[in-house]
């Protein structure tokens, strides 16, 4: 579904990410890992459309959407969960979903299932019942699920998860994962971008490790999860290259 080529990015005329290459099939889950300064979030942001390469390409599906604005970018069909959540703190949870509720139009393309608010509180049922609850009034978790919730309703074919455990107790981290999981079976593409190992390894298909900018280690997720050990030894070499 996502395919990085070449895929080199920066700010203010420096490079973070050095000639990236990385895949995710459909209905599969991708992780990358590094330390923080990695160039995850620089990733997220050029996929996403909020950064323009300098080189290489970005394609979803075969298409190349390499350059286009973020608004273009999500109307081919990806979404993005950022780092931070940000919910509009003023704005209840049911005028955040009616405003991210995008309905599939003529000239659109196909997309594997239309996400709806209906849809999307019965996966979340925790966000129909604080429907009349502002952003502010909502607990860390609630505000997480509600930056998921507004990327679904663009009925994305690949989702962009930057950090989305980030503070949360291991109860909704568990939760979390088991959500990525879920929306994996739907035929979703998913790339998640994660500081620790320990919680991207769990609903992972495949994982990266990023290091200052580059590939350093591709791993199975399920060689990850039966020996951890390789993946420890190239975030630990990793974090004395910084």
């Amino acid at each position: 579904m996502l395919e990085l080529t070449g895929l080199t990015a920066g700010y203010h005329g420096g490079t973070v990410l050095h000639g990236l290459d990385l895949s995710v099939p459909a209905g599969t889950v991708h992780a990358v890992v590094g330390h923080n300064g990695a160039g995850k979030t620089t990733l997220v942001h050029t996929v996403a459309g909020l950064m323009r390469p300098s080189a290489g390409t970005v394609r979803l599906d075969g298409r190349d959407l390499t350059g286009l604005p973020a608004h273009r970018i999500a109307r081919a069909g990806i979404g993005l969960v950022p780092q931070g959540r940000r919910v509009f703190a003023g704005l209840t949870v049911d005028e955040h979903l009616r405003l991210s509720y995008r309905p599939p139009r003529r000239g659109d393309p196909e997309r594997p299932g239309v996400w709806t608010p209906a849809r999307v509180t019965e996966l979340l049922p925790r966000l129909g019942e604080r429907r009349g609850n502002r952003g502010a009034e909502l607990s860390g978790g609630e505000q997480q699920m509600l930056a998921l919730a507004r990327a679904l309703l663009g009925s994305p074919r690949l989702l962009l998860l930057d950090e989305p455990t980030e503070g949360l107790a291991p109860a909704l981290v568990r939760q979390v994962h088991g959500l990525v999981a879920t929306l994996a079976g739907e035929g979703i593409a998913v790339l998640l971008v994660s500081p620790s190992p320990a919680q991207a390894v769990e609903s992972a298909g495949a994982l990266t490790v990023l290091t200052s900018g580059r590939a350093t280690l591709r791993m199975d997720g399920a060689d990850a999860r039966a020996d951890g050990s390789a993946l420890h030894a190239a975030l630990e070499l990793a974090t004395t290259a910084v």
